[in-house]
């Protein structure tokens, strides 16, 4: 048998599939919400930008422009030239000559004679490597200077890097980043800017996080001290390995980022920039951390927290997380007052942070896969975050399908997420597949249903013992039935989330007890409690079509869309630590 030929994903690069894609859904949506509160809004950054301007703000000295960009030529003259010389290459290759060698020198010659070099400078093109670049350059473009400032502006997507892949790290991987751009250096912005980062790991769930800020000074008083350092470092330089030697001439505050176990000992020994700050640089890092005790944002200092190119200045913050062994940083920044400048653009001050989401949602991975969920709601803990369908519509007979189809598209666009089976599929069938995807109620189209005005509906979960599972509703109360029927799903979704990491309790208890031990565990408010209760009591007769008032239905909705909203907000692992 002849072995199938599969395409992969490419090295470095993966798919994201249900369940962990609702995770990462729920890390970025709680960016977007938490972002909002704080005055930012959305900007969307291309994916390619020009070669020069990350070699400009990131610097022909780093990995990420020496090593990490994918680059290439952006001109069909240019390209035309290349292609004809690997295929020369290739006629090379045949010969036996080396692969490599013949492709390079065919490429040099052709571009040469073709006088394509200035043209290939020109239009050098990369996948971006990471994105206050970008932003810097938007900022400048679009005139966004003479807008109300600051301007705060976050951005949430891919990055490229063409770097060794491991646990982490990817050559396709996501950040989400945070921009206040303007002409102010105020400490109480960058305590602010701080303040969201926190809030946003706690709101996410990241809630065993640390955060450690820096100074590394201003254009006064940061060249002294690197001029000190280097001369430090060449008094060393025979104990230090190849990258960080090379580094004393050209740029000496990355020695300090070195994570060489040998040269820890060696580093610890070197003059701190905190103790060579100019008296204003001094001023303002006080005065971070004043505001920072004001906010009640903790954090502790780390002197080796450098940025090494000329435009950062002043404040520079990591954050750290556990459960990602030694590489368990999942967020960097620091201001960065020169960097619109040197793009061209006005004088202008700048402070941002960029989040690894890849890593947020392996530390959040970490946390929830040694927790047990809740036996009443048989998912994984991460599966609590997934958006299961509201309900299933299904037809009977092969005239009934159509009438299915049509019913099934009017409740979508009335917001109800529909599971609708393949025609003609039998009703067995049918329910087993509902059951599987967690879905509650069955609407049926049958053969019957225009002489009463009435669907046939099928409770395949109840919420109730001994209550009625086969019922009928009218026509016109089948969108509010299936807003309630996922308004009891949605908070038993939260209510699931919350319960992730309480002792689980035995199958079949009804999510009354489930509130009653959130409010025991001081995760949930008695106030809140309350209301689930006297909710679900509605809700459940709903489902089983127990007679309701118009009243109590309009309340039942009203009111579960605000205690929806109220329970998203809780974090059960920071609640339950302060309980």
């Amino acid at each position: 048998m002849t072995e199938r030929k599969q395409f992969r994903a490419i090295k470095g690069t993966r798919d994201i599939l249900p369940p962990e894609s609702a995770l990462w859904n729920h890390v970025e949506q709680t960016a977007r919400e938490v972002f909002s509160t704080f005055g930012f809004g959305e900007i969307h950054i291309p994916e390619l930008e020009l070669s020069r301007l990350f070699e400009r703000a990131v610097g022909d000295d780093t990995d990420i422009v020496a090593k990490e960009l994918f680059t290439w030529v952006d001109s069909p003259r240019a390209n035309k030239g290349i292609r004809e010389a690997r295929v020369k290459a290739i006629g090379a290759n045949y010969r036996g000559n080396d692969p490599v060698a013949p492709l390079r020198e065919e490429m040099i010659r052709l571009i040469g004679e073709g006088n394509f070099d200035k043209l290939a400078e020109a239009n050098r093109i990369s996948l971006r490597p990471e994105g206050t670049a970008s932003v810097c350059r938007a900022y400048i473009e679009h005139g966004m200077y003479t807008w109300p400032q600051p301007v705060k502006l976050y951005y949430i997507g891919p990055m490229f890097r063409r770097e060794r892949p491991q646990k982490g790290r990817y050559r396709q991987f996501y950040q989400i980043g945070a921009e206040v751009l303007g002409q102010s250096d105020a400490p109480a912005i960058d305590a602010e800017l701080l303040e969201m980062l926190l809030g946003y790991f706690d709101r996410v769930g990241l809630t065993r996080t640390t955060l450690y800020i820096n100074s590394i000074g201003d254009k006064r008083c940061r060249p002294l001290y690197v001029e000190l350092l280097r001369g430090e470092l060449r008094k060393v330089k025979g104990n230090l390995k190849e990258d960080s030697r090379r580094r004393i001439e050209t740029n000496p505050l990355r020695v300090l980022d070195s994570k060489i176990p040998e040269e820890q000992p060696i580093i610890e020994k070197l003059p701190r920039i905190s103790d060579h700050l100019c008296d204003d640089c001094r001023a303002h890092f006080a005065k971070l951390k004043e505001e920072l005790a004001l906010r009640s944002v903790p954090y502790q200092e780390n002197w080796r927290l450098v940025r090494g190119l000329d435009y950062y200045t002043r404040t520079t913050f990591e954050v750290t997380a556990e459960g990602l062994g030694s590489q368990n940083a999942v967020c960097g920044g620091g201001r960065y007052d020169g960097l619109v400048e040197l793009l061209g653009g006005p004088t202008t001050k700048g402070i941002g942070f960029a989040i690894g989401t890849d890593r947020v949602v392996l530390a959040l991975s970490s946390i929830l896969d040694t927790l047990v969920p809740n036996e009443e709601i048989p998912t994984s803990p991460i599966s609590t975050l997934m958006q299961r369908p509201d309900l299933v519509v299904t037809g009977t007979t092969e005239g009934t399908w159509s009438r299915a189809t049509v019913l099934a598209q009017s409740l979508r666009r009335r917001g109800l997420s529909i599971f609708l089976p393949k025609p003609g599929t039998k009703l067995p069938k049918v329910f087993d597949a509902a059951q599987k995807l967690g879905i509650r109620v069955a609407i049926i189209v049958g053969e019957n249903e225009s002489q009463g005005n009435q669907y046939a509906v099928r409770v395949l979960q109840p919420t109730e013992p001994k209550s009625p599972r086969d019922l009928r509703i009218p026509f016109d109360d089948v969108v509010r039935y299936g807003k309630l029927v996922k308004l009891r799903q949605d908070l038993e979704r939260s209510l699931a989330r919350l319960s992730t990491g309480v002792e689980p309790t035995p199958r079949g208890i009804a999510l009354s007890r489930i509130t009653q031990t959130l409010i025991a565990e001081g995760i949930l408010p008695n106030r809140v409690g309350g209301t689930i209760q006297d909710l679900m009591s509605i809700l459940n007769s709903a489902i089983h079509g127990k007679e309701l008032t118009s009243g109590s239905v309009d309340w039942a909705l009203a009111t579960g869309n605000l205690l929806l909203n109220e329970l998203e907000t809780i974090n059960p692992f920071r609640e339950k630590e302060n309980a």
